[in-house]
């Protein structure tokens, strides 16, 4: 019997079953109503309130710049439109690093003022203390280890993370201290498949990849990337499943061609 199917509202604890019924799960991001509205409809498990906003949505070269106000902006837009899919808000850069009180008080503000139903947060051993302290409130918390986008200027390159050996330890290190600190899932990015397969192996809670192979409990992809909205993002983890770009480039070349012609509106579009 599939788990997920049977579920009118996806929580943390249908996420573990779904990993021990050995049952895919689906993520994709969604900043705003309405495409959280056709997100949840279609059925995705996970909506990831991403920082990736700060690029999709604001145009920034980086995930850094995006503030907390405007991810609780981002955040109660998706939950007033979400009745299935569990909702996972990020929080941003500088809103949790080095201060667990600091990383308390601002997953309270996400999860007071927006409805969400947790917070996803990036790093291992060095944010350890902000997510033992966010989960004393009863707060959710999934990991994200890998490609930390929100490290960028640190790690100089988005280049493929934890290829030699020294850096994959470390990252099967954080990946079980994240889960017994009593993360209930973790996001592995950019990583050799072969090791990404072995972390989700390793652990009991579901890991979700992007860009980190087909031996993970799920995947998760940026909208607009997958939609082909964002064409100039090529990534060799990214499958577009349309050319959003091309189709929305027509449409407004044929509106804007129909009003300057006068074709639009026409006499059954009128009062």
């Amino acid at each position: 019997m599939s788990v997920h199917k049977d579920v009118k509202r996806i929580t943390t604890h249908v996420l573990q079953e779904m990993k021990s019924n050995n049952e895919k799960i689906s993520m994709l991001t969604g900043y705003d109503y309405s495409m959280a509205k056709i997100l949840d409809k279609a059925g995705v498990d996970i909506i990831l309130v991403g920082d990736s906003a700060s690029n999709v949505m604001a145009g920034h070269e980086t995930t850094l710049p995006i503030t907390l106000n405007e991810m609780i902006y981002h955040a109660s837009s998706v939950v007033r439109a979400v009745e299935r899919a569990l909702v996972v808000v990020d929080l941003p850069f500088g809103s949790y690093q080095g201060n667990s009180r600091e990383a308390l008080s601002s997953a309270i503000r996400i999860m007071k003022e927006t409805g969400g139903h947790s917070v996803k947060l990036e790093g291992g051993k060095e944010v350890l203390e902000s997510i033992q302290r966010i989960l004393t409130a009863g707060i959710p918390v999934m990991g994200h280890l890998g490609l930390t986008p929100q490290s960028i200027y640190k790690f100089g390159t988005y280049t493929v993370r934890a290829k030699e050996e020294e850096e994959a330890q470390r990252l099967i290190e954080d990946a079980k201290l994240l889960e017994d600190a009593g993360c209930f899932a973790l996001i592995l990015e950019k990583i050799p498949a072969a090791l990404g397969a072995q972390v989700a192996k390793a652990l009991t809670i579901p890991v979700i990849g992007i860009g980190a192979g087909g031996g993970m409990d799920g995947q998760v992809l940026v909208s607009h990337d997958m939609l082909g909205i964002n064409n100039d993002f090529n990534p060799r983890f990214l499958r577009k499943y349309h050319n959003l770009y091309e189709e929305m480039f027509k449409s407004f070349q044929s509106y804007i061609k129909d009003v300057r012609s006068g074709d639009f509106p026409n006499e059954n579009e009128q009062y």
